[in-house]
């Protein structure tokens, strides 16, 4: 084994060690669960509403009324999926600005914590 392959294999230790004690943490715990109550909501929200308009254009005549002159129903929920996305975007991104933040603050209390790790 060569020098270079010990300290990589050290490195990997020390980085998996301190992982453990960060993914053991009780607020990187809170992090995951705030995460998770965010992101699956938004994830069902979402994938209704995405497949909403083939469900309802394929079995039902619903959207099929005029909703302003010519221009049916259907259209309508069409463009407000593109909107939809934008804005389910722009949330998401936001949140998970906070998230990392969040994320950060809690590595750096485990390092702290913990000591030097070298």
């Amino acid at each position: 084994m060569s020098f270079e392959s010990g300290i990589k294999n050290e490195d990997n230790v020390q980085s998996s060690t301190v992982y453990e004690r960060v993914a053991a943490s009780r607020s990187f715990k809170k992090l995951i669960r705030e995460r998770k109550k965010f992101i699956i909501p938004l994830t069902v929200f979402f994938l209704v509403f995405y497949f909403a308009l083939p469900v309802l254009t394929s079995y039902s005549t619903i959207l099929n009324s005029p909703a302003v002159g010519e221009i049916s129903w259907a259209w309508i929920f069409a463009f407000a999926q593109f909107v939809m996305t934008w804005v389910l975007c722009i949330v998401y991104v936001k949140k998970s600005a906070s998230f990392d933040k969040q994320s950060e603050r809690i590595i750096d209390e485990q390092l702290n914590e913990g000591g030097n790790t070298k």
